[in-house]
């Protein structure tokens, strides 16, 4: 599997889909071997012999696959996270157990993972006990930061999940200078992250359905994630897994910690009320439906999304969240009953014009091309005296 870059905040989002980066990507491996000019290929009887000049023209093709590949990883994640929040919202709705449904998410990721290797369609590091170990905090707040988001998709609409996600990179960009020791950010910077603070703040005074519980479980959200996206980051940057390893190795982990969870938060007690009352049909299809399509979307935002941690700042994945959520705003307004009133709204799109403030701020510019190397002279054919040393000795000679 070739390796993949993760988007550059350089980069304009556009309309290309997964598959035509699937089929860019595949370019890469005969792309490499024909920009290295200086390798020994072996070449065909009839083969075409390409001339010095033309290796630009195979630069260029690799940079366009490059640039694809790196488009097609941030449109994925964006339609993946844009889509999930409506369809966890939903899937909340018909099977009201956050604890148990994100539990099925982490097990369909894991095992999807683990049975794609097997068969050959991706490469995945195999299970270690020392990396297990090494992995379970990164699981722990995984867990916690999922688990959050279920109690707050319960607990209130969508559009406060929203508001709290993106209030998100407010304090990753803290976290993200303190821990990761990342220079703080600019003045520019700061003033975007104020507009996504004052839009947050917008929305909860003009809120209609203030609840404490939901605002509660909003707090608790907001604080797992920060400390997710921080230290998931250095994980991500350390330990020295592929993509698809940190897929399998972040599923299954928070998978073993869901029975402490049912004991925590007593939800195997719920469970077993509800299904003595019949109050839930388990074999329904509009129950199975929406909790089907948020397990396979939890498996494509799992594969997307560490596709963007390697290369890009924890501070501007959050906000690439941010931005992509406006899409789900416009799904929230038509699909739910319930939702903000047009001030509030106004809040948020102010929250997500902050992310794009953000995003502009931090945007750096194209790198110069790099000098040409100065030519290497052997030491035998360097001369013992250079014309501005015999100068300068003849003139010490003719002085006083």
């Amino acid at each position: 599997m070739p390796h993949l870059r993760c988007f550059r905040s350089d980069y304009v989002l556009s309309s290309m889909s997964y598959a035509m980066y699937s089929g860019l990507i595949g370019l890469v491996p005969e792309l490499e071997e024909m920009s290295n000019p200086g390798t020994t290929t072996t070449t065909h009887e009839n083969a075409e012999i390409i001339e010095p000049g033309e290796w630009h023209l195979g630069s260029k093709i690799k940079l366009w696959a490059s640039e694809a590949s790196v488009v097609g990883i941030a449109v994925g994640y964006c339609l993946a996270a844009s889509l999930l929040s409506i369809i966890n919202k939903w899937a909340i709705m018909k099977f009201p157990f956050p604890g148990l449904l994100t539990a099925l998410q982490y097990f369909v990721s894991a095992f999807g993972v683990f049975v794609f290797g097997q068969l050959g369609l991706l490469e995945h590091d195999k299970l270690d006990p020392r990396i297990m170990l090494k992995f379970l905090p990164a699981a722990i707040c995984f867990y916690v930061s999922i688990f959050t988001n279920s109690e707050l998709l319960l607990h209130a609409n969508v559009d406060t999940f929203i508001v709290f996600r993106s209030a998100v990179p407010i304090f990753v960009a803290v976290g993200e200078t303190l821990y990761l020791k990342q220079p703080w950010p600019a003045i520019k910077t700061w003033l975007s992250l104020g507009v996504i603070f004052v839009g947050a703040l917008v929305y909860v005074v003009t809120d209609r359905e203030f609840a404490l519980d939901a605002y509660s479980w909003a707090a608790a959200y907001l604080a797992s994630m920060s400390i997710d996206f921080v230290y998931i980051k250095h994980i991500v940057m350390t330990i020295g897994l592929n993509t698809w390893g940190l897929v399998l190795y972040n599923n299954l982990e928070a998978l073993l910690l869901f029975p402490l969870e049912l004991l925590i938060m007593g939800e195997g007690i719920q469970l077993s009320k509800e299904t003595s009352k019949q109050s839930i049909d388990w074999y329904a299809f509009d129950v199975w439906l929406p909790v089907g399509l948020s397990c396979v979307f939890g498996l494509a935002i799992s594969f997307f999304g560490f596709s963007c941690r390697r290369g890009i700042s924890a501070t501007g994945f959050t906000v690439l969240g941010v931005v992509n959520k406006l899409l789900t705003v416009i799904i929230n307004l038509v699909v739910w009953d319930h939702h903000a009133s047009l001030v509030g709204t106004l809040g948020l799109l102010t929250c997500i014009g902050g992310g794009v403030l953000y995003q502009q701020s931090t945007s750096k510019p194209k790198a110069a091309p790099p000098l040409p190397a100065p030519a290497e002279v052997e030491i035998e054919e360097q001369p013992l005296l250079k014309p501005n040393d015999v100068q300068n000795h003849q003139g010490k000679e003719s002085g006083p």
